[in-house]
C-alpha cells in the first residue's frame, strides 16, 4: 500500500508509491551531453575563462601535470553580479532589489574525461577544501547572507558543460528552503532541547536500525532519508554536530568527507548506470554563527524522475521507490562489487 511520509525537519510529506514501486534497472539510462570539441576548462585554455580567484597546484615534483588541479572562476555568464548596492526599494506591495551577488564555477580536474566519482580521494578532498575557503572569503562581504554549493552533473541535470565541475552562488537572502529547515529544526530544538539532525544520525546509525544507511565512516553517514522526495536521494551528514561546512577546523574531516562521498556516488553509479544528478550543500548562514539546532549535510539528488502536474498542483513528490530498498540495493550492489 502507499505510504504518506512528514519528513521531520520542515514538516513536508511525500507520497512513497510502492504500488508503482521500481527497481534502478527499470529507470531511463542517462544520456550523456555530446561535447563539440572545444571546452574552456581544459588545461591550455586558461583564458577563456575569467581570471582564477582560487587554485590549488599540484604538489612539487608532479613532472608535466597540468598546472592545476583545481581552478575556481567567476562564471562568464553569471546569475548575480558582484558589483553594486542592493538597494532595496518596494512597488506597491512588490519588494525588489539589485541582483548582487558572486558566481564562481569550481572547476574539479584538469581531466575532461573524469567526473567527480572517478576522482582520487585526495583530490576530491582539495575540492572540499576550495568550497571551505571560497565560503570564507565571500563571507567577508557583508551584503551576501549565503553562500550556496551545487553540483549540476549530465545534461538532464542541467548541466551545459560536460567537463566535471560544481557552482556556488552567495545570495544577500537566504534561500527559502534553508529558512524552511532552520525554522523546523528550531520548532524541534524548542521541544525536545535536540539536533533533529543529530537525532535522525542517531536513530539510523543504531545497532537495531540501519535500514536507511548506505555507508558510513567514523566522521560521517550517507544514508537514505525517512521521507525522500526523488528516488535514491541521499544525504552525507557529519556524525557529530555541526551548524556550518566552513567552520570546521580539522582538515581531516573533509578528507572522510571525501571518502564517504566518492563512495556513495560510485555506488549510484553502479547501481543507476552513472545517473545524472544534482548535488545541494546545506549550510548555516553566515549571519548565525555555530547554531545548537542545525546541522550542515550534502543532499545528493538522482535526477530519475520528472514532476508532473500533481506534483506541481499540490507541492508533495511521489516517490516510486521506498528508502529502505534503496539503501539496501546500494549497501549490496556494493558488496557485489568488492566480490567481483
Amino acid at each position: 500500500m502507499p505510504e504518506l511520509r512528514k519528513d521531520p525537519v520542515v514538516g513536508r510529506w511525500v507520497i512513497i508509491s510502492t504500488g508503482r514501486s521500481r527497481r534502478p534497472t527499470n529507470f531511463a539510462p542517462a544520456t550523456k551531453g555530446k561535447s563539440d570539441g572545444f571546452c574552456p576548462f581544459c588545461p591550455g585554455n586558461e583564458d577563456k575563462t575569467p581570471p582564477a580567484v582560487y587554485t590549488v597546484k599540484p604538489p612539487a615534483g608532479a613532472g608535466a601535470a597540468p598546472a592545476w588541479n583545481v581552478r575556481v572562476v567567476p562564471n562568464k555568464f553569471p546569475a548575480l553580479q558582484i558589483e553594486g548596492g542592493l538597494e532595496r526599494r518596494g512597488e506597491g506591495l512588490y519588494d525588489r532589489m539589485n541582483g548582487v551577488g558572486a558566481h564562481e564555477v569550481v572547476i574539479e580536474s584538469p581531466d575532461h574525461g573524469m567526473d567527480l566519482a572517478d576522482l582520487p580521494v585526495e583530490h576530491i578532498h582539495e575540492v572540499m577544501l576550495a568550497y571551505r575557503e571560497r565560503m570564507i572569503d565571500l563571507h567577508k562581504d557583508k551584503r551576501l547572507r549565503y553562500v550556496l554549493i551545487f553540483k549540476n552533473h549530465g545534461e538532464r541535470a542541467g548541466a551545459t558543460l560536460e567537463h566535471t565541475h560544481s557552482q556556488l552562488i552567495a545570495t544577500p537572502i537566504i534561500p527559502r528552503f534553508l529558512q524552511e529547515e532552520l525554522e523546523g529544526a528550531r520548532r524541534y530544538y524548542e521541544l525536545k532541547e535536540r539536533c533533529v539532525f543529530c537525532d535522525i544520525v542517531h536513530q539510523e546509525t543504531a545497532d537495531n536500525d540501519g535500514r536507511r544507511v548506505v555507508a558510513k565512516n567514523d566522521r560521517f553517514v550517507a544514508l537514505e532519508p525517512f521521507a525522500p522526495r526523488f528516488p535514491f536521494e541521499t544525504w552525507i551528514l557529519p556524525r557529530r554536530h555541526d551548524a556550518s561546512y566552513q567552520d570546521t577546523a580539522d582538515t581531516g574531516e573533509y578528507l572522510d568527507l571525501a571518502a564517504l562521498l566518492k563512495d556513495t556516488l560510485q555506488r549510484l553509479n553502479r547501481a543507476l548506470d552513472r545517473p545524472p544528478f544534482n548535488f545541494v550543500l546545506h549550510t548555516a548562514p553566515v549571519s548565525d554563527g555555530d547554531l545548537e539546532y542545525y546541522h550542515w549535510h550534502l543532499e545528493i539528488m538522482p535526477n530519475l524522475t520528472r514532476m508532473a502536474g500533481f506534483e506541481m498542483g499540490s507541492g508533495f513528490h511521489i516517490n516510486p521507490t521506498p528508502p529502505e530498498d534503496a539503501a539496501q540495493y546500494l549497501r549490496e550492489i556494493a558488496a557485489e562489487a568488492a566480490n567481483g
